[in-house]
């Protein structure tokens, strides 16, 4: 008979070998807490103007440096379950209004933070949960009376300018005046009478070399390629567009061809030649003079294309193909058919030119009625240019979220002492233990003016007392004021530095929403991950024979 090993009594002997199982505040809560406020640390440093970069390298080896809060959390994969919610609400968030990731992750983390301490001087968590959610109700209550003015009309450019210039200054300070103006021309030559805004249609195109100050702002599209042929630039251009190799058609079933002589051999590549000169006349024609194909060139249509005065242009991603369709107003065609006048797209002038080395070709509207604009950004490094990218996302998600709503509330931590004050002394009026979790409610909020100091190197609690002081005077628009030395504050509404409102309004809610779930869990059970024992990690370079020889010392490369 085999021998019988009894297992370890209690919740274990459910399950599989190797299943953990934690419970109980200690054991569960506590650690999903710790989990989530390292978390919390991690991005804090970032928040802010003056936030600190992070070098994230990912699984594949790619550097980034960044302070972008939804970039490093996307290329960290969390694998904490308790963080991954926080993360994810942070995930929401950019969905939803495309900034203020970072917002999230540092209010979650300092309620998760504080409810530690309630939960460790006794209160119940289902207590603490109730308390939050009366507080998060009541903030977004008080929510619209803190909005100080409102986006009057987006379509122009020095109104656009102001309100997007906060959101590129978090990301890229002292630069923050240029860009807004460059991200300003952009959002506001494309945007339709009809107000729908759609974020893809402010491009980016990258270029190395040069400066961020020489970057500029095109209507219409700019490639990183080489036009194909001899003719290198076209005005007032009638655009083909195909989505097939641009090259003589291949027959869809496999034929074979008994050939005798020479003169058959003759005639029968004579015959293709002269197919192809029929098909390239047909579609010059037309009067088309540019063609743009998604696949390879043949050198024989490339031939009768020189001869007929049509600039060739070769797109290897269909995205890109389909963007310039929706640019030029053309029809992809799948086959090289003539096109209709219909099908053909229409642009002022194509032309190839070189932006630093590199060669570009630019489909370029001179008229105000572009559906897509192109940001030329120009920088000395791949990183610095990628994180400007991120920048111009996030300026062009709130000039969209403005659309939605025009309100705007004051910056730099001034609606989070409001919203801290109203709610501590709506915390006073409650009755029941509740009044507890909603007083450290609004202690949260002051976390985030608290990193906005404590990033630019002064004290936060001296920070914090003064803006308190101030909006107990009734100057509900005072906040931080970062450029000066030292912890100085000034109105907001003044200095221009204001936030949308559905961002810290998605915002709160989602973090308190995440902040509860964690609160919520009170046993974790994890089963024994699948899959069979690991291989054991091999030493040495896979080209050596045993596994005895020393391993070369490999530098990665990035």
């Amino acid at each position: 008979m085999a021998l019988h090993v009894p297992k370890a009594p209690g919740f274990a002997q459910m399950l599989k070998d190797g299943a953990k199982h934690y419970s109980g505040l200690e054991e569960a809560v506590f650690r999903n807490i710790q989990a989530c406020k390292e978390l919390a640390q991690t991005t804090r440093t970032a928040y802010g103007p003056n936030g600190m970069n992070k070098m994230v390298i990912n699984h594949l080896e790619k550097l980034f440096v960044t302070n972008d809060a939804a970039t490093i959390l996307r290329e960290l994969e969390v694998q904490h379950p308790a963080a991954k919610m926080i993360v994810m609400a942070s995930h929401m968030q950019e969905q939803e209004v495309g900034d203020g990731t970072n917002f999230v992750l540092v209010f979650a983390g300092a309620l998760l933070e504080l409810a530690e301490e309630l939960l460790r001087m006794g209160l119940s968590v289902s207590e603490v949960i109730e308390g939050y959610e009366m507080a998060c109700k009541k903030a977004l209550e008080i929510l619209p009376d803190c909005v100080c003015s409102s986006a009057k009309s987006l379509r122009d450019e020095n109104e656009a300018t102001a309100v997007i210039r906060p959101a590129v200054m978090s990301k890229q300070y002292g630069n923050e005046d240029f860009l807004a103006s460059l991200i300003a021309q952009a959002c506001v030559s494309i945007f339709p009478e009809s107000g729908n805004f759609n974020v893809d249609n402010v491009r980016v195109c990258k270029i190395l070399g040069s400066g961020l100050n020489a970057s500029s702002v095109l209507r219409g599209m700019v490639f990183k390629k080489e036009a194909e042929g001899d003719i290198t630039s076209v005005k007032d251009a009638k655009i083909a567009v195909f989505s097939c190799p641009f090259d003589c058609m291949v027959t869809e079933t496999k034929g074979t061809v008994l050939i005798n002589n020479a003169d058959e051999l003759l005639n029968f590549s004579k015959g293709e030649e002269s197919l192809m000169e029929a098909q390239v006349k047909a579609v010059a024609e037309a009067g088309a003079n540019v063609v743009v194909t998604g696949g390879k060139v043949a050198d024989m249509a490339l031939h009768y294309a020189n001869k007929y005065q049509l600039m060739v242009v070769r797109l290897n991603s269909k995205w890109d193909l389909r963007r310039l369709c929706k640019t030029v107003g053309a029809v992809a065609l799948p086959r090289l058919t003539v096109p209709t006048p219909e099908e053909m797209g229409h642009c002022d002038t194509v032309y190839l030119t070189e932006v630093g080395d590199t060669q570009v070709v630019v489909f370029k509207h001179e008229k105000e009625d572009s559906a897509i604009s192109t940001l030329v950004i120009r920088g000395s490094t791949d990183n610095m240019m990628d994180d400007i990218e991120r920048a111009i996302d996030d300026a062009v998600n709130t000039f969209k979220v403005l659309i939605r709503d025009k309100r705007l509330l004051p910056g730099a931590g001034a609606t989070e002492i409001e919203l801290a004050k109203q709610i501590a002394s709506y915390g006073e009026s409650c009755p029941g233990l509740e009044q507890y979790a909603i007083k450290k409610f609004a202690e949260a909020f002051e976390a985030l003016p608290r990193a906005l100091a404590e990033n630019s190197g002064v004290k936060g609690n001296e920070l914090v007392s003064k803006l308190y002081a101030a909006h107990h005077e009734g100057n509900k628009n005072i906040g931080f004021d970062i450029e000066t030395e030292g912890a100085t504050v000034k109105d907001m509404l003044e200095a221009g530095i204001l936030d949308p409102y559905l961002v810290k309004h998605w915002g709160i809610k989602l973090a308190t929403n995440a902040a509860i779930t964690v609160l919520r869990v009170d046993q974790i059970i994890m089963a024994k991950p699948a899959g069979g024992p690991k291989a054991p990690k091999q030493q040495g370079h896979w080209d050596k024979d045993g596994l005895d020889e020393e391993p070369d010392k490999f530098d990665s490369h990035y």
